[in-house]
């Protein structure tokens, strides 16, 4: 029986052959931390290693100050004062305020196909769409990793979603990975290796692919993947970056879980409060007002993300009593989308455009929405109070859904404006 990627990646990092539910003790390729998660992770670094301890190898650590970024308490400001003074300490690699969202940064600068990569941050497996294994690691594990270097894993089994047919207008990456949530739950495939296949996702950009990995954790994943191809070398060498490694693969006849998607025919996809599997069709919820429209986050912040809303906005205002905040998920995306003029089409339109971070996305700064408000919005959870009030409802929908929608301060389908 052939491996899957999972297995041959953790097969190197254990160096030995191992196979879906073993148990190893694996090298770890990188490792993030950032402004939210970073105090408790070298607080059990210094617990586990000593106080004046040096972290295992400072090339393969990186922080990024992105969630209350700038600072928006005394206490934040503190936190990011200490942490400042630690990655000089250390001599690790740290993004401060305005560098963009830790994942973007991942994958534009540091993950390659085959690495192990883990992050204090669930959506850490948004970098398997380059062909990695990454997942989310609780602070105290981080700490262990920092002074170690290894962390223990059950190696996990993979589910191949394969997803065939033909993408109508306005549909994307976005809908595609909510539909498949919707399909088998929140725990339809708990500690799973996600892999996205098939020539739907052959086809895709890179900027679909990450999309889809960042939300393999809204249905219980370890991890998201989609298998390293000539799309993931192009990635990398317009980020000018040059991979001269081996592209590992699955093996022919490795085992999987099997799940097939046909999406002909499939119209944008909405994730209903308060759950992320609870999705339906836009047409099931088109008309209900909303108060606020964000555009960004680590799921839908990228230059293709902003074009697609762009278009839709270009020559249009946003609708009466409605705010539109966009976001890029890093500095270099915000650039891109500085010189082609996208800026000025939300700034035009009424929108506010913010330095890249995670902004309303986790509700911990900028942009709340109050008791009673609607946020559609391109991120990725939808979960109570996860943009400010407990009482605010959140819709998840693509980037053309959320332009549209801004226009006329009702959840519409792009397709029919």
């Amino acid at each position: 029986m052939g491996e899957t990627l999972a297995e041959k990646i953790f097969s190197r990092a254990s160096g030995r052959k191992v196979e879906a539910g073993d148990f190893v003790l694996a090298n770890i390729d990188l490792a993030m931390i950032h402004d939210i998660t970073a105090p408790l992770a070298i607080k059990a670094f210094r617990e586990i290693a000593g106080a004046r301890a040096r972290v295992w190898d400072p090339k393969r650590v990186i922080m990024a100050f992105d969630h209350q970024a700038p600072a928006d308490s005394v206490k934040s400001a503190e936190n990011q004062k200490m942490l400042r003074a630690f990655a000089e300490e250390q001599g690790i690699l740290n993004y401060d305020v305005g560098g963009g969202i830790a994942h973007q940064l991942m994958v534009e600068n540091h993950v390659e196909p085959g690495m192990l990569v883990v992050g204090a941050d669930s959506h850490t497996c948004m970098y398997g769409a380059l062909g990695a294994f990454a997942t989310g690691i609780g602070s105290t594990d981080m700490g262990c990793v920092l002074a170690k270097g290894k962390l223990w894993f059950k190696v996990p089994e993979s589910i191949l979603f394969d997803i065939y047919g033909k993408l109508e207008k306005y549909v994307y990456g976005k809908d595609i990975v909510l539909r498949i949530i919707g399909n088998i739950g929140a725990e339809g495939a708990n500690y799973k290796a996600c892999v996205f296949s098939g020539r739907v996702v052959e086809k895709l950009p890179m900027s679909d692919r990450l999309t889809m990995c960042n939300m393999a954790i809204e249905m219980g994943g370890k991890a998201g993947i989609v298998e390293p191809d000539d799309t993931t070398l192009r990635y990398l060498k317009e980020m000018g970056r040059e991979f001269r490694g081996e592209l590992i693969r699955s093996d022919e006849d490795a085992e999987f879980e099997r799940i097939e998607l046909n999406v002909t025919g499939m119209e944008p996809q909405v994730a209903v409060p308060h759950r992320v599997d609870n999705v339906v069709g836009i047409s099931e919820v088109k008309g209900v007002k909303v108060d606020q429209v964000f555009i960004g986050s680590c799921t839908n912040g990228r230059y293709e993300d902003l074009r697609i809303a762009a278009e839709i906005l270009r020559g249009e205002r946003v609708a009466k009593n409605v705010r539109l905040i966009v976001i890029p998920a890093s500095r270099r995306e915000y650039m891109r989308a500085l010189k082609d003029g996208l800026i000025e089409v939300f700034v035009e339109a009424g929108g506010i455009v913010e330095f890249p971070s995670c902004g309303p996305c986790m509700g911990g700064s900028f942009g709340l929405i109050a008791a009673g408000e609607v946020s559609v919005s391109t991120s990725n959870r939808n979960f109570v109070g996860r943009q400010g009030s407990p009482e605010g409802k959140i819709y998840l929908v693509n980037p053309a859904v959320a332009a549209a929608t801004a226009i006329y301060g009702v959840l519409t389908d792009p397709r029919e404006i």
